[in-house]
């Protein structure tokens, strides 16, 4: 029963696995076809990343992209520490339930309300949508991300540190930047990774914020499939792949390397 059992959980593991990313192993796969038919594969070329980086309505597309995941992330990041820090510093205080949930919102909320319901903001406020539009929608929508990450690593941090800090006279201020946020520097760093993918995957709201010159790269992407796919839209989706694992690749490492520095820290302070 338990064999039965266990091939059982291996082939439903496989079959999900394989469901989830296989296309995305063809599309890489096709990204390097020499045919024009994206279906039929004319042998091994790298022929359309050429002809990708001189379609200069996705080099365009691909830049704003890039500059509003950087602004959008680091504003998010700061933002989402800081609303960790209050929910998790300060467990009583007046408003605290409906400022819990104006930051969680929208986790939960459907991105076409979400997108929506900044549309209608930016016309009743006279903003022209564009690129700052853009920006502001995606730190809404990506604070909430950053804020649950940092909350999580806040709630296991050993405040003994802090109080030690105050007690030999740091401020609070110097005591959180020495102290408290290269603790939790993993956490800030992956809650910006995290916010980053977000901003350069988002379709719906920037579809809803976005103006005249602030067409991010997924709208362009979506705008030319619409048409037929082509091979460089393989190339351009392959290279987001290549920059998201790179990414997650680096911060691993990073976290890796600090978890191991902490490690030996500690044991040279007990051996001390």
């Amino acid at each position: 029963m338990n064999a039965t059992w266990s091939r059982f959980n291996i082939t439903s593991i496989v079959l999900g696995f394989a469901f989830l990313y296989l296309p995305i192993v063809l599309l890489v796969i096709f990204s390097f076809n020499e045919s024009k038919l994206v279906t039929v594969w004319g042998g091994f070329s790298t022929r359309w990343y050429g002809e990708l980086f001189r379609n200069q309505g996705l080099m365009d597309a691909a830049w704003v992209t890039i500059r509003v995941g950087l602004i959008s992330a680091t504003v998010a990041t700061v933002l989402g520490t800081l609303a960790a820090l209050a929910l998790t510093r300060y467990t009583r205080f007046r408003g605290r339930v409906l400022f819990s949930g104006m930051v969680f919102a929208p986790l939960v909320m459907p991105e076409v309300i979400t997108g929506l319901s900044l549309l209608l903001l930016f016309v009743a406020i006279g903003l022209d949508r564009g690129f700052l539009t853009v920006i502001l929608a995606h730190i809404t929508f990506s604070m909430c991300f950053v804020a649950v990450v940092v909350q999580s690593r806040l709630m296991t941090f050993d405040r003994s540190l802090e109080e030690a800090a105050m007690d030999l006279g740091a401020p609070p201020v110097k005591t959180f930047f020495q102290i408290t946020l290269p603790v939790i520097m993993p956490a800030v760093v992956s809650g910006w990774m995290l916010a980053f993918t977000l901003s350069i995957d988002d379709l719906v709201i920037s579809s809803f914020t976005s103006g005249p010159g602030a067409t991010t790269l997924p709208m362009k992407i979506y705008s030319q499939v619409r048409l037929g796919v082509t091979p460089e839209i393989n190339a351009a989706c392959t290279l987001m792949i290549a920059v998201v694992a790179l990414g997650v690749i680096a911060a691993s490492l990073v976290n890796k390397r600090r978890e191991v520095q902490r490690l030996r820290d500690e044991q040279a302070a007990q051996r001390g």
